[in-house]
């Protein structure tokens, strides 16, 4: 309860307003930074590239800057497509966790109210003898025996 005024008393006194400002002023010189950096390598580039240019030549140096560009690029393209395939599988773990969890809880939250009603410990029981004969008849189903190997030819 207490958090809920400090926020409503924070709002009333425009303290929020002043954060937004000071994420909004930061913001603009982080981006200002970012230009400015950007601009700075771009020269470093060029000036890489007249320094070369004076000692290959400029077509040798042509080549060689836009060979390495594209390799640069190829190495970002493959580096994002081995940690996307990476990080979609952790969210579709993380999901299923997700998805238990809600399942444990609703499951949970409705045990008191199914054990109090008449058919209750029917409903929670069916399910469960269920599963123990599914796994039940899994092991002791017979398994396809092997097709014949090289070894039964005549």
């Amino acid at each position: 309860m207490g958090t809920l005024i400090s926020l409503i008393s924070g709002f009333a006194s425009g303290e929020a307003l002043a954060a937004l400002k000071r994420a909004r002023m930061a913001a603009i010189f982080y981006t200002l930074a970012a230009v400015f950096a950007l601009c700075g390598v771009g020269f470093l580039i060029g000036a890489a590239y007249i320094w070369l240019a004076s000692r290959y030549g400029s077509l040798a140096t042509s080549l060689g800057f836009g060979i390495g560009f594209l390799v640069l690029a190829g190495l970002v393209l493959l580096i994002h497509k081995l940690t996307n395939g990476l990080r979609a599988r952790k969210r579709a773990r993380r999901r299923n966790a997700d998805m238990t969890a809600v399942g444990v809880t609703a499951a949970l939250a409705l045990l008191p109210a199914l054990a109090r009603s008449k058919g209750g410990l029917g409903i929670l029981a069916a399910p469960a003898l269920a599963a123990v004969a599914y796994a039940i008849y899994r092991e002791n189903v017979k398994s396809t025996p092997p097709g014949p190997g090289p070894d039964d030819m005549p």
